[in-house]
C-alpha cells in the first residue's frame, strides 16, 4: 500500500527570494484572502514562528490566532509581513474607471 503525506509548503521555503516569489504569486491569483493567510502561514513556520512574533512584536499565540483566523486585523498582517523581511507593494494593471 503507498502511504502518502501531506504536502508542506514550509519545508521548501528556504531562501528570502523563495519566500517573496511565493507570496507574491498567491497575490496575483484569484484567490481568498484564507488561502493568502494559509500561504502567510506556510511562510512564517519557514522561519520559525517564535523567530516572526518577535520580529513582529506579537504574541506567539497572538501570531497563531491571527494565521488561523478568517479575517485578521490588517495592522496585525502588515506586523507579520514585516516581520518577515518583506512589504507590500501596490502596481497598476489597468487604468482605474477610466480616470485620465
Amino acid at each position: 500500500m503507498v502511504k502518502v503525506t501531506q504536502f508542506d509548503a514550509a519545508k521548501f521555503l528556504n531562501t528570502d527570494e523563495e519566500r517573496a516569489m511565493y507570496l507574491s504569486e498567491f497575490l496575483h491569483e484569484d484567490i481568498s484572502s484564507e488561502e493568502f493567510i494559509a500561504a502567510l502561514n506556510d511562510v512564517a513556520r519557514s522561519i520559525g514562528m517564535t523567530k516572526i512574533a518577535e520580529e513582529a512584536g506579537i504574541g506567539r499565540e497572538s501570531l497563531y490566532k491571527t494565521l488561523s483566523a478568517k479575517k485578521p486585523r490588517f495592522d496585525t498582517m502588515l506586523k507579520i509581513i514585516h516581520a518577515l523581511g518583506m512589504d507590500l507593494q501596490i502596481t497598476a494593471t489597468r487604468k482605474a474607471c477610466n480616470i485620465q
